[in-house]
């Protein structure tokens, strides 16, 4: 590819050219020259009103399916929606049968980028096939293989001793321990946010303490292990206030939010909308404030739209059969435009969609 871009606005906090307005110079796909004016013959040249360049984005929660579920996402077709939605790169989740779990599932993932046009990485589960047990997945074997972070996503590690071995474990091989802070005793069979509208409804409520509780609980092992922990889907206003003082501690702490949970709310499911079931659940407009303060003040350092389609029979159903899950990939930037930009600057929206995930992940940008 050879192409002049003229006049764009670069955003990076990371470059010597962040917040100005240059001309840039690709060829051969690689960037050759960035000066406030270019000039070159026989090139393609790129101009138009109000262009802005960062670096790519990175959506370090996705769900592509494959291998297993390819009826709701393939691969590849996951891979559109992130080129669709300006994304470079993402990581998939291990919610995939079967699980990412192995040194060769992370293999088959990162073997899909010889064909990619993004960036591919796999994270892998925690536990082997997410037992939930002390069978924990062979960790230094997949980070060799290029697994870059453990999680169990959404089926949380609720077993106190085996998150503490597994951030032991994680040290050794310099990756990151990620988890979703829901205790099951308290969630288990919940559909929507505890609250005026799920007693409404009828609907058995997912509390706020399911989320506090355990959050408060992966702090502590953080702390006693020294390791290195990425909670993820963070939802409530309380929560933003543990983290803040965990980050106070000095505690290796980093977190991320799910980009719906920072505009709607629980209204949206009055009349059983399916499509808004998601996990965790929409809470309400001041958890959306909180959560957009704490990304504003850098206590949640990632936004992610948690990309996970499901297919039609599994939302169009009763509420309580339906499966929880939103797609996000194609539409993020511009949701982001309408719903946070007003609210933080655009090169702090980077930081959070592009610098954070790969910071936290020891990816070098791209």
């Amino acid at each position: 590819m050879n192409i002049l871009i003229k006049s764009a606005k670069i955003i990076d906090p990371n470059s010597k050219h962040h917040n100005k307005t240059r001309d840039i110079l690709i060829k051969n796909g690689v960037i050759r020259k960035i000066k406030r004016s270019i000039k070159e013959d026989k090139i393609k040249i790129y101009e138009a009103n109000n262009i802005h360049i960062s670096p790519g984005w990175f959506d370090m929660h996705v769900n592509f399916g494959e291998p297993g579920y390819e009826q709701k996402e393939t691969i590849n077709t996951g891979i559109n929606a992130a080129i669709n939605g300006g994304f470079t790169g993402v990581m998939i989740m291990p919610n995939t049968n079967p699980r990412i779990d192995s040194r060769s599932m992370i293999e088959y993932i990162t073997n899909k980028n010889k064909s990619s046009t993004i960036n591919l990485y796999a994270a892998g589960n925690i536990t082997k096939a997410s037992e939930k047990k002390y069978n924990i997945v062979e960790m230094h074997d997949m980070s060799d293989a290029g697994c870059l972070a453990f999680t169990d996503d959404k089926e949380s590690i609720n077993n106190n001793e085996l998150l503490k071995i597994a951030m032991l474990y994680s040290k050794d091989c310099n990756s990151v321990i990620m988890n979703f802070a829901n205790d099951h005793s308290l969630s288990r069979q919940g559909q929507i946010n505890e609250g005026k509208i799920s007693t409404r409804l009828g609907l058995k409520g997912i509390p706020r303490m399911a989320e506090t509780i355990m959050l408060d609980r992966d702090i502590n092992i953080c702390k006693y292990t020294n390791g290195k922990l990425h909670t993820s889907y963070i939802s409530t206003k309380e929560s933003t206030k543990k983290i803040k003082k965990a980050k106070a501690d000095k505690l290796n702490i980093t977190a991320d939010v799910a980009l719906h949970n920072l505009f709607l709310t629980e209204d949206k499911i009055n009349d059983f909308d399916t499509r808004y079931k998601v996990m965790p659940p929409l809470r309400t407009s001041k958890d959306n404030q909180a959560l957009i303060k704490g990304l504003k003040e850098n206590i949640i350092d990632v936004i992610t739209t948690d990309h996970t389609p499901q297919n039609e029979e599994n939302k169009k159903t009763e509420f309580d059969k339906s499966e929880f899950g939103i797609i996000g990939l194609e539409t993020a930037f511009g949701l982001i435009g309408k719903y946070i930009l007003p609210h933080i600057e655009l090169s702090q929206i980077i930081e959070k969609i592009a610098i954070n995930p790969r910071k936290i992940l020891n990816i070098a940008e791209v």
